[in-house]
């Protein structure tokens, strides 16, 4: 390997050391083609997780090599870093990287981060989230085209409320959607708002979707996984290169190829001449409103529902159901 190289970056020099160190396997790239990557797609990257905090997750190795999630910036990190404190469900506090610019990606890059987990908000004002984040995720027996049928069942279900939302690939096996959102609320009005959505959507098509958190009840069904919009929760970044031997993108789509697209083939090897040709298929989105989501969640409580389970890290929550999995209540009867 050679020993580093120097590139200028946003006005600063950052020096990428082990520049040939190979990361994904497959095809042989390396940690500096990770930066031409990310160079290559800096501006619609930063149009999604400017300004936000980031959740690294390391591969030193490559992406064929160990891992850990590191929620705190090193104390041997450069003056100019920017950082935020944030906390854990149970109030643990860490100084977390923020996206401020094309520099702090390849910072982390250049630490071995194969992958940007990012918070729905936006720095100084932590409180509010500002994405409301859909993740269909595959059940047992669920396809890719069972996921596509879903996605296409949500979009129209927001379209009837009067709410657009982007569509990406989730870079492994799930699709993602996002909708912008006015600044107005914070991650427990926006949970309720995709826990409403998901009840919605389970209604309309309990044969393809499932709002149930616990998997013995989900069946062969996509599950609208809700708690992603939890507060203090992260989501993998749009843009972002996932940590596997393929180098597959979390790949921004337009809705006219979703029932074509092979998502394996979306890799930091074709994102870049796919951006260069296609555009970004999430230029000029507009900030949304929850208040139809809000009035539906209104309207479940009102009926007697009891709020969704929440994950098992998440201390105790008000009208929150007992949290134990319903095979096991059901043989304590």
């Amino acid at each position: 390997m050679s020993g580093s190289v120097e590139l200028e970056i946003d006005g600063r020099v950052l020096t990428i050391s082990n520049p040939d160190k190979v990361y994904f396997t497959k095809r042989g790239e390396t940690k500096l083609d990770l930066v031409e990557y990310y160079r290559a797609v800096a501006a619609p990257l930063l149009s999604v997780v400017g300004d936000r905090p980031l959740l690294l997750e390391r591969y030193p190795d490559g992406a064929s090599g160990k891992s850990w999630f590191q929620k705190r910036v090193p104390k041997s990190a450069p003056d100019w870093l920017h950082t935020v404190e944030v906390s854990t469900p149970n109030g643990t506090t860490s100084d977390a990287l923020v996206a401020h610019d094309l520099a702090h990606i390849l910072w982390a890059v250049n630490q071995g981060c194969l992958g940007f987990h990012v918070w729905p908000n936006h720095v100084p004002d932590l409180r509010i989230a500002d994405e409301l984040r859909i993740d269909l995720d595959p059940s047992p027996g669920i396809g890719f085209p069972q996921l596509v049928e879903a996605a296409h069942l949500t979009r129209a279900l927001c379209a009837e409320l009067g709410i657009e939302c982007a569509i990406k690939t989730s870079g492994s096996r799930g699709l993602h959607l996002y909708v912008a959102l006015e600044p107005r609320w914070d991650g427990y009005e926006v949970r309720a708002a995709a826990v409403a959505l998901a009840r919605e959507l389970e209604r309309r098509h309990p044969e393809q979707i499932t709002a149930q958190w616990w998997k013995e009840e989900r069946g062969s069904r996509v599950f609208v996984d809700f708690n992603q919009n939890a507060p203090h929760k992260t989501v993998f970044g749009a843009w972002c290169v996932r940590p596997k031997v393929g180098g597959q993108v979390s790949t921004p789509l337009f809705w006219d190829e979703l029932d074509t697209v092979v998502p394996d083939d979306l890799t930091l090897a074709t994102v870049p001449d796919r951006l260069a040709r296609l555009g970004d298929p999430w230029a000029g989105r507009a900030a949304q409103s929850i208040e139809p989501l809000l009035a539906m969640s209104e309207r479940d409580m009102a009926d007697g529902l009891m709020d969704a389970p929440w994950p098992p890290q998440y201390p105790k929550m008000p009208n929150e159901p007992p949290r134990v999995q319903p095979s096991r209540a059901r043989k304590g009867d």
